[in-house]
């Protein structure tokens, strides 16, 4: 009888079995994850017939070791997939970009030769792209769902490329599950819909059978992915890389970007009302910021940490479905990320720009993260179909800023005109022609692998609650009723029942209450069963630093006020509510009933921003009603003045009022509470506009 294979490594000194997702052994053909009742699957084959053993698992050198360019299924599925679409993106194609720059504040030249990473005070130019992921190039910019966070540093040593998300974390611990992933979330093959949105049936199957995942879904179902705006959010590298410096010794390392505003999320039906009234709203505010000179703007901040302290963590960081605690390895600051130009053309540089993980600089290299070595290779392969060309990097937003060089010629869409008779290296016919540089070039890190090599997963990637355990319960009540009843909506919108009652069980292994508000919000009549977990969830201690409202800064910086008024509007008051909103850093907006201008008391005008209608307060985080009464008591007939106060009411904003304001409000049945505030105080005003009123929540929706 052959012997169960083990493998061992310097890089993760753990032992390894043969495991599908979720951790069970994996069983024969037709195992558990592929059966049904009803009889056996037909057999899963590359496109020449050939049966696959392992859809789960990428081929590895050894349990923790780099993905193998032979495996030929991998390479097969991920190139089709990349290919599927042109010459749209496949994922992330709505997004925003803007150029800036990045400042290096502290160094790391005791861990990296990079000089983008080393020279403090230089200022690297980079291109910033956020997107949405599951939605077309025509989705709106507010649906629930990851954002994908792009920078392209152009530093004097070639670009280097940090791509990442607004999330820490990812679905799946290996790229060859990738495309599966996508094709359950994307639109229904076949119907079509729904478009930019998680919540049907295809999604939670693939989730339901992947308990891999769990984690990943209570960021995707929490406030993370409501972000207020693209300046308000955080960003991920999402893998481990590797530093190396000057003696060639490496450090791993996680980056991430920091939201000089700090974080802010909407709620759910505030969302879905801004994407009626404003479907490019994120992009919308990300212009209006920088024309106006409010430069969005990011603290990059690292986490360092040694192959001892990995070994001692009590889950792999090689696993893109864990994150590391800062309290357990705290962050550094090092640098800034300032958004300071809008694209000259939104297509030439937001559309063609051509992202890859393997553009690196000298002093930083790869992990054996399974989803990253993928990523490796799926993003170069993706450029050839969408943007047509093995040429791609000659386009002026993709092209280095500093001298390059090689022997590649020709090809379709070729640019340069290289001249000379030499087009390759070594030779001795050319004294100018590029040559390999041994001190100065990318070397890879002197990591030592050794196993056996095979379709493997390690049993350290096994823990698939944990973590989700561990984001659950670091939330405040408030933010964990939102992911409760987010998971409600979703779950709601599955046709199956078997897909509810499988997650519904998932949600037993992370938390008891929130598995048991989610099944009475389906109005399930018991609980699932949970499935028996690879391996039993450890308590981790709740992480703070995982929370957006604990995270919220005390500041109107950055955000927007909407004051409604209408003939007759008393304009002193107007201007003191104004000057108090900007000296705090936000910006004003006028909302009347038409657009032009307005006739104040005393006969002056005043120029209008919005019309009432078409600017609903879903618009603004808070908002201020000043009405004479003849203009309270002709909006108070007008639904879109009625909707206008009770929106901002319900979606838990702050509201001044004066007399004719009050008024409105009575006719509206909004009733006051400590975010409703007399105008004259303005004091008042600014202090609850810089946060929402959560006490409120409770007395106006049902939360699962």
């Amino acid at each position: 009888m052959a012997k169960k294979p083990t493998a061992r490594s310097t890089a993760n000194n753990k032992t390894a079995k043969r495991v599908r997702p979720g951790g069970a052994v994996r069983k024969g053909a037709g195992g558990e994850l592929h059966q049904r009742a009803g009889g056996e699957h037909p057999a899963l084959t590359t496109n020449q017939g050939l049966a696959v053993s392992d859809n789960q698992n990428s081929l590895r050198s050894h349990p923790a070791g780099p993905t193998l360019l032979e495996d030929f299924v991998l390479r097969e599925k991920i190139m089709h997939f990349d290919h599927e679409r042109i010459p749209e993106r496949i994922v992330h194609a709505r997004a925003t970009g803007a150029h800036g720059y990045f400042e290096l504040t502290s160094s790391l030249k005791k861990y990296t030769t990079a000089r983008v990473l080393a020279a403090v005070g230089e200022r690297t130019p980079v291109f910033t792209r956020i997107s949405t992921v599951a939605g077309g190039a025509g989705s709106v910019d507010t649906p629930r769902d990851v954002r994908g966070f792009a920078v392209k540093f152009y530093t004097q040593e070639g670009n280097w490329d940090l791509v990442g998300n607004n999330v820490p974390v990812f679905f799946i611990q290996d790229a060859i599950k990738f495309p599966d992933l996508i094709h359950a979330v994307k639109m229904e093959p076949d119907r079509g819909f729904p478009q930019a949105a998680s919540a049907h049936d295809t999604f939670w199957d693939f989730i339901s059978l992947t308990p891999e995942s769990m984690h990943m879904v209570m960021w995707i179902m929490s406030d993370r992915t409501l972000p207020r705006s693209l300046r308000m959010i955080e960003g991920f590298g999402v893998h481990s890389f590797r530093l190396i410096n000057a003696a060639g010794e490496s450090t791993f390392v996680k980056f991430h970007w920091r939201p000089k505003l700090g974080l802010q999320a909407t709620i759910w039906d505030e969302t879905v009302k801004i994407s009626g009234a404003d479907p490019d709203y994120h992009r919308r505010d990300m212009f209006e910021a920088i024309s106006a000179g409010n430069y969005p703007e990011w603290d990059l901040a690292v986490q360092l940490f040694t192959q001892k302290q990995a070994e001692s963590f009590p889950f792999d960081h090689l696993d893109p479905t864990k994150l590391i605690p800062e309290e357990l390895v705290p962050l550094k600051v090092i640098g800034r990320m300032v958004l300071d130009r809008w694209p000259d053309n939104f297509f030439a540089e937001t559309e063609q720009v051509a992202y890859c993980p393997a553009n690196i600089v000298p002093g930083i290299d790869f992990s054996n993260d399974p989803l990253l070595q993928g990523r490796l290779f799926s993003y170069l392969d993706t450029q050839l179909s969408r943007l047509g060309s093995v040429n791609f990097h000659q386009i002026p937003i993709n092209a280095p800023k500093c001298p390059f060089g090689n022997h590649q010629r020709d090809g379709h869409m070729q640019m340069a005109q290289p001249v000379g008779r030499v087009a390759y290296e070594p030779n001795s016919l050319s004294g100018d022609s590029p040559r390999e540089t041994p001190t100065a070039g990318f070397r890879s890190a002197a990591v030592t692998e050794a196993g056996e090599k095979g379709r493997l997963r390690a049993e350290s990637f096994a823990d698939h609650y944990s973590q989700a355990q561990q984001f659950y319960m670091s939330q405040t009540a408030y933010e964990q009723a939102h992911i409760a009843s987010a998971l409600v909506f979703e779950l709601s919108k599955v046709e199956h029942v078997h897909i509810r009652e499988a997650m519904v069980g998932h949600l037993r292994n992370i938390d008891a209450d929130l598995a048991r508000r989610v099944s009475t919000g389906l109005g399930m009549d018991k609980l699932p069963a949970a499935p028996p977990p690879a391996v039993p969830p450890r308590r981790m201690a709740p992480s703070p630093a995982l929370q957006i409202i604990g995270k919220m800064k005390n500041t109107l910086a950055g955000r927007a006020v909407g004051i409604l008024i209408a003939d007759g509007s008393d304009g002193a008051a107007i201007k003191k509510i104004a000057k108090a909103v900007t000296d705090e850093g936000a910006t004003v907006k006028i909302i009347a009933p038409k657009v032009g201008k307005v006739k104040l008391a005393g006969g002056s005008m005043l120029a209008v921003d919005g019309q009432l209608a078409g600017t609903p307060s879903v618009l603004f985080d808070a908002v201020a009603v000043l009405l004479s009464d003849q203009g309270a008591k002709s909006l108070a007939t007008e639904s879109a003045a009625i909707d206008f106060v009770r929106d901002a009411f319900g979606h838990l904003k702050a509201i001044a009022v004066d007399k004719g304001g009050q008024a409105l409000l009575d006719a509206a049945n909004v009733g006051r509470d400590a975010g409703v505030v007399i105008a004259s105080d303005r004091t008042a005003f600014i202090a609850a506009a810089k946060t929402r009123q959560w006490d409120r929540e409770k007395t106006l929706r049902t939360l699962a």
